[in-house]
């Protein structure tokens, strides 16, 4: 569980008054973090997860997007919330989407799942459909390209939810400068001065903002 905001304590008893992962979840984080080391990291929390089945049962999107797949767990949450929807993910690797695909079959949600493989910022220009829900976790230099794609096709009220927008914290300390930090903190700023929209940043896992288009 990713709680960089909150004391261990109260971490510990959220996590334990929530709706926890199933089984499939559990081996979806496990096998992932066993094949990619490190990089591990980019998976969201089962707290996250939750949070973005229950959202999207609340939405209930006909077209909701992700960018950003990585092993699927993220995707697999989205797509267990869809009711009659799809789920249309962009993401640049083969290699880590080989697994949210397997994870999709097995989680009995492939058949509402599309993957388009390749660069996000030029896939996402291809797109054409009216989004109602999405979910941004990918590569933070290009945060405010992904953000224009998506804002410019999402529905009056559609929703867009952002990850990794608190950055443990360190984008509201300016002794943190390092780059990813400093592309987060510029998104953040830019975002919420978008008259567009409304905003909301949560304080869950590594920060995520919940924004609403007008």
């Amino acid at each position: 569980m990713k709680a960089y905001l909150l004391d261990p304590v109260i971490a510990r008893y959220v996590f334990e008054h929530s709706t926890p992962p199933d089984p499939l979840l559990e081996r979806l984080e496990k096998e992932s973090a066993e094949a990619t080391g490190e990089d591990a990291a980019k998976q969201i929390s089962p707290d996250q997860g939750g949070f973005l089945t229950m959202i999207t049962q609340i939405v209930a999107p006909t077209v909701a997007v992700e960018v950003g797949t990585f092993t699927g767990y993220s995707s697999v949450c989205i797509a267990r919330g869809l009711s009659g929807g799809r789920l249309h993910c962009f993401d640049v690797s083969e290699e880590w989407t080989s697994m949210a695909r397997r994870y999709w079959q097995d989680a009995g949600v492939a058949d509402r799942v599309t993957l388009t493989l390749g660069p996000a910022l030029e896939t996402l220009a291809a797109f054409d459909e009216t989004i109602d829900l999405a979910f941004l976790d990918a590569d933070k230099e290009n945060y405010p390209g992904y953000y224009e794609l998506l804002i410019s096709r999402m529905r009056p009220g559609g929703l867009l939810i952002v990850d990794n927008t608190l950055r443990r914290g360190h984008v509201a300390d300016p002794a943190h400068d390092e780059a990813t930090t400093a592309h987060i903190r510029r998104f953040n700023e830019r975002v919420v001065k978008d008259p567009r929209v409304t905003v909301y940043m949560l304080p869950v896992a590594d920060g995520m903002t919940m924004i609403r288009k007008r």
